[in-house]
Order: C-alpha cells, then structure tokens, then sequence
C-alpha cells in the first residue's frame, strides 16, 4: 500500500502510538482521567469507597517492589507510591461526595499537574543517576588503564631523550586490539625537530626497550610536522606462519587488495587504480609464495581481469589455470569453473601477442570511451565489473627490462609502453625481480610508476639495497626480517615497515578457482573488440598445448606412429601467433615434410630387419638416441629448414637463445658430430662455412 493511501486511511490531525510508553503528560493524564472514571461509576452504581482505596494501595506497593527490583532511587520510588496513594484517595473522596462538582473537578486537574511534574523531575533524576553511573565506570576503566599508559609513557620518554638526544611530551598512548604492541603519540619539542631524527634510531631505541627479536620501534609522521608516532612491537608475529586467510569474499580495485599484514598483524591493503607494484626478492625468499596471494586477491576482486607473464614455463600461472582447463574442479553445482587467471603466456611469442593486445586496448579505450570520461568529468577510466581493470603480472618482469638481449629487450620496451600509456584507461602491471639491485631500479619509468613496493628478503643481504628500494625511509635492516615470506612493504598510503605474506597452500587456490568463477568479469565489448582473435583464441588448444607438455614432461618428445606425419613437438611453443619470419619458414617446412613424407618407424618397428626404415619415410635418425635432447631436436629442425642456402651456428644459436638458453659453442659441437656422421654437409670455410642438412646437400639425393 502506497504512503499516499495509507495517510488519507489515517486522516488529518497527529498519529497516536498506542505501544509507546507514557511520559510525563501523558502519564498525569491517564491518571487523572482513570480516576475520574472510576468515581464517576463508582458513585453512579453505588460502589464501596474502600475498594478504590484498596487498589491504590496494592498500586503503590507492586510498583515499588518493581522499582527495588530494577534499583531505582528513593526519590522515584516514593512519587510513584505517592502517586498511586494520592489517585486512590481522591477517587474515595470523589465516590462519596460526587465528581462532577467544580471542587472534585478543580482538585483532580491540580492532582494531575503534580503528577506530572513530579514524574518529570524523577525522570530527570534517573537519567542524570545513569549517565553518572556510566561516566563513573568508565573513569575507574580509564584510571586503571592510565597507570600503564602513564608508566609507558614516562619510560619512552626517558628512552628517546637518552637515545635520540631529544625530549618530547607523549600525548596519547593506544594498545593495539592484536595485543603484539602499542602506539605512541607524542609531540615534538620547538627548534626544528623533526620525526625523522627518532626513525634514524630505531635499531637503538628497539636494543634499549630490550625488545624480542624481530620487534621493533618505529617511527613516522604524526598528524601535523610536530608530531610524531612510534609503534612498538612487543610480539614478532613475522615468525609465525599464517596461511591465506580462508574469506574468499568479494574485493575491489577500488577499496584495495591485501597482500599481507604488518607487525601490529592488521592487513594491509595495496591500491593499484593508479599505481604499478614492484616486489624484490632473492630464490627462497618466499616471492612465487606471494605472487599466488596476490594472484589469489586479484581472483577475488569482481573488477579486475588478470593477465600473467611467466617466461619460466609460466610456472606462475599454471596452478591456476590447469584445474580449470583440465576439467579437475567445478561449482557446488557441477558447472565448470573458469580460470583463476584471464591469460597466461609462458613464451615469448605469447608474451608479446598479450602485450600487444594490451596497447591496443588501452588505445581503444581512449578513443572509445571518451563519451563515459566526459559524463563522469573526469580523465580517469571509471573501473567496474563492466570495465574491468587488466592486471598484467610479469614475473622477473625487472629482468626483462634490465636484459642485454635484443629480443628480451623488446618484450620490455613493450613493458613499459603499456606502462606509460595505460594507467588511466585500467591497465596496471605488478614486476617481480630477484633482487633491489641498481640494474633493476635504473629505469625511471619503473621508479615514478611502481609506488607499491615490496623487498621479502628472508635474512639475504646481497642484493638487498633497502636503500635504493625505499628512498627516503631509515632504519631498515635486512636481518628484520629473516623469516621465508617476510620483508618490507611501501606504498603512498602507507610507509615502508616490516610485513609478511601469507602462506597460500595449493588447495587453497583451488578453493579460490572455484569460488569465484562466477565472480570474473568478462573484458568490455570496446576492450573486446581492439584485442581480436588474439585474446578469444588464447584457451584454444594449440595455444595451450605447451601447458600440458610441461605437466606431462613430454615436450621434447618427437616419436609417434608411423604414419602419422613429422612431429617436431619441441616446436610446439614456437607456433603461437604472430609468427616470426624464421618460425613461419619453419611452419611452412613442417606442413612440407608431412604431406610428402610419413614419419620413419622407429629402429625396434618391424619395418626393417636391423631397424633400417621401410622406403617412403623420412629418415631423421638424428632425432633419435642421445640427441633426444630438446635443444637439439629444435636445432637439427632449423637445419631443415634453412634448406640448399644452410644456415650457420650463430644463427642456430641465437634462435634456441630464448627457449632452450644454447651457446653458440654447444651449436658448434653438435654440428660437427652432424658432419662426421653425414647428417649434415659443411659447404665452405672459415666465416662464410655454413651447413646443410644431407636431404638438401648439392649433388647429392635425398635419402629415401
């Protein structure tokens, strides 16, 4: 029923609520007019007097034993006795005499305007009586709080002038819920003291409160320059292994995502909107542990899509991918799941199509939603689950930008271009490296752009320059932190100071695939539209066949039936679009080999009779035996494939560089045992010698 009809239902004039206790006034009234009743059909019927004394009596008596109950004051207790007494014997006197005389009539409005008055004094009284009740409690709280609060801060006081050579006048001193320490507030004393001279002697005010290990003092602004706050650590909580806390609940880009939690063991939150991240650590440091938490919150998170590099056989990525793909989890109800992650490269070629997409996104998005920037007034791309933020992870991303490699050098002049171009329109990156180094920390796009940063150092002190990590912070020390998963975190909201990461177990991120599949938003049509084919085909299965070679441990495998066509499966990361000129040529020689030639059988088949292979079949024993060698397999492939023209070592090497890691020495050396055992022909000398596989050797057939 509509406000509308239900107020002309009530009619004009004031609503009355019939549950609602009475007041003063309304108290005196129902009173008096209870009384006036009564006599009026007391005398009218000839009613005993005695029995309206009787009631009023019995009144008078239950409401103060109800008043005893609920311990109300003396003063209270006898106005509503007196009350009570004072109605009943006006209603006897007006039962024998008449109540419609003007005397009854002028006695009982007098009767009521005492009520009134008097209950309005004793209700006066007992809320005053309360609130002093209450305000005592509390200054008995506060007086037995404040004898520790006063001794601790009589003690730094004492500590900091003996320390720091300064005197300050602690103002306020609060323990923290957690119980692992508490916060001074204290004010500094005038002639230019600054905070900063207390957080340079952290590790001595830390030794002179004789704190446990990895407890410290530090200290940081206050709420104007001449204040200052000092946390003291009492409990290490940095040695105690948490595991990701198991509320999988939803989480935004926008309210922050937590990445772990602080001596004080509250969250702390990283706020990616406008910001890149940057997280330092050594092998065993714990790092590939935190990416997985953060992987876990950007899950968790209904407006981010994330994307992972990994050039490390995407070992980053794939715990949560291959449960989906695999088919190995699903939904309560029995639906499958979708990845943890949006996209995972663990090639260089896929790293550079995602990358790629990247910049065309953030383009598009520029130009195309210039109409939603202007109705929202501002130059900020409105992130939500219908525009999502793209999160690109890039595990040793710093490596890439700092490598002396060519072709690693333009996987990360893409880097950064997505980094400068990207930050209003949604896309943000998150690079891990092995060390805060000068080589990883000399690229001033990374410094400006990546204000989240975290340094796990795990007790490693080489590479570990805190200094050049957190310009600016003092009394950061390595061996704070030597526990697996500990270090310290900076952000703009929050100085850099000790923390830790979860430890986030691998069922957990199953748990987490599962229970928010349903959460993942999907990329905007305009986003959708400028990435194309290569972003709606990334889960295609010649896209992800690498996954499953690595889980398998047969991607080096070459063997198959007879029959069935050359398999070079070495290869198989090497077909991702785009395709470079050399793996299309490459591409082009495959479909050549398989539709003239079938696969030789191999030398136990039945086809020969000391395992020579039946004519029709291509004979690349060189693919067999020891040179069942990835590396090498891929090599003698390129062999191939350079046809009557040959290639040379350098040009073998530098192709195996990126994915296999080969020297031109180790090259060398497999080209000369090709030489002696005829697989290969060398044509030429010195410089200009290149070889030939024997298939295409001048003047000479290829083997049947």
């Amino acid at each position: 029923m509509s406000s509308t009809a239900t107020a002309k239902q009530q009619g004009s004039g004031p609503v009355l609520d019939w549950a609602a206790g009475h007041g003063p006034v309304t108290g005196a009234l129902s009173a008096t007019t209870g009384a006036f009743a009564v006599a009026t059909t007391g005398a009218a019927t000839a009613m005993p007097p005695g029995w309206a004394l009787a009631v009023g009596a019995a009144g008078a008596l239950g409401h103060t034993i109800v008043g005893l109950r609920v311990r109300n004051a003396g003063r209270t207790l006898a106005t509503r006795a007196a009350s009570w007494l004072v109605g009943a014997g006006w209603t006897t006197w007006a039962m024998t005499h008449g109540p419609l005389t003007w005397a009854a009539l002028g006695s009982l409005a007098t009767i009521g305007v005492g009520i009134g008055a008097a209950a309005r004094s004793t209700a006066l009284f007992e809320e005053a009586r309360e609130e002093e009740a209450i305000t005592a409690e509390q200054r008995q709280i506060a007086a037995e709080l404040s004898a520790d609060r006063r001794a601790i801060a009589a003690e730094w006081v004492e500590r900091i002038q003996r320390v720091c050579s300064i005197t300050v006048r602690v103002v306020g001193v609060e323990q923290w819920a957690t119980g692992a320490g508490y916060s001074i507030d204290a004010e500094l004393p005038a002639g230019g003291a600054t905070w900063n001279k207390i957080a340079a002697e952290s590790a001595r005010l830390s030794a002179d409160a004789r704190l446990p290990h990895g407890c410290t003092a530090t200290a940081s602004p206050g709420i104007h320059q001449g204040r200052v706050i000092i946390d003291v650590t009492t409990v290490n909580v940095l040695e105690q292994e948490r595991t990701y806390p198991a509320d999988y609940g939803p989480l935004s880009v926008h309210t922050g995502i937590p990445w772990g939690y602080r001596t004080n063991a509250e969250q702390i939150l990283a706020y990616l909107r406008e910001q890149c991240a940057l997280i330092v650590g050594p092998t065993g440091s714990g790092k590939t542990n935190m990416v997985h938490s953060i992987l876990a919150g950007f899950a968790r998170a209904d407006d981010i899509l994330t994307w992972v590099i990994d050039l490390n056989a995407g070992s980053a990525g794939l715990p949560w991918v291959l449960p989906a793909l695999n088919g190995e989890i699903s939904t309560p109800d029995g639906k499958p799941v979708r990845p943890g992650i949006d996209w995972l490269a663990g090639t260089y070629n896929e790293a550079m199509t995602m990358l790629d997409t990247a910049v065309r996104v953030a383009k598009q998005r520029k130009m195309g939603y210039q109409d939603v920037l202007a109705k929202a007034n501002t130059d900020l791309l409105p992130i939500s689950a219908k525009i999502p933020q793209i999160m690109l992870v890039i595990d040793e991303g710093a490596e890439i930008l700092a490598s002396p490699d060519r072709q690693v050098r333009k996987l990360g002049e893409k880097i950064l271009e997505v980094i400068r171009i990207a930050r209003a329109m949604g896309i943000r990156t998150v690079l891990t490296a092995l060390g805060a180094t000068g080589s990883v920390l000399s690229n001033l796009m990374i410094r400006r752009e990546a204000k989240v940063r975290v340094a796990l150092t795990g007790g490693e002190t080489e590479g570990m320059d805190l200094s050049k990590m957190f310009p600016g912070s003092r009394g950061l020390r390595v061996d704070q932190a030597p526990h697996k998963g500990a270090g310290f975190m900076g952000t703009p909201e929050s100085p850099a100071a000790l923390f830790k990461a979860w430890r986030i177990l691998p069922n957990q991120i199953r748990e987490i695939i599962a229970a928010t599949s349903d959460r993942h938003p999907t990329l905007d049509a305009v986003s959708a539209k400028a990435a194309g084919p290569a972003y709606t085909r990334r889960w295609d299965s010649e896209r992800t066949a690498w996954m499953h070679d690595q889980v398998n441990g047969d991607a080096g495998s070459t063997t198959d039936t007879a029959g069935a066509g050359l398999k070079l499966s070495a290869l198989s990361d090497q077909e991702q679009a785009p395709l470079s000129p050399e793996d299309e040529m490459l591409r082009k020689f495959r479909e050549q080999i398989d539709a003239q030639f079938g696969t030789a059988p191999e030398p136990q088949s039945p086809a020969g009779s000391h395992g020579t292979p039946t004519a029709g079949g291509l004979n690349l024993s060189a693919l067999r035996g020891e040179q069942d060698n990835p590396a090498q397999q891929a090599a003698l492939a390129l062999l191939l494939a350079a046809g009557r023209e040959g290639t040379g070592a350098s040009a073998i090497a530098r192709a195996l560089a990126d994915e296999h890691g080969t020297s031109r020495q180790t090259v060398v050396g497999w080209l000369r045992d090709w030489v002696k055992d005829g697989t290969a022909v060398r044509v030429g000398e010195g410089t200009k010698a290149r070889y030939v596989h024997r298939h295409h050797a001048p003047d000479q057939p290829p083997e049947d």
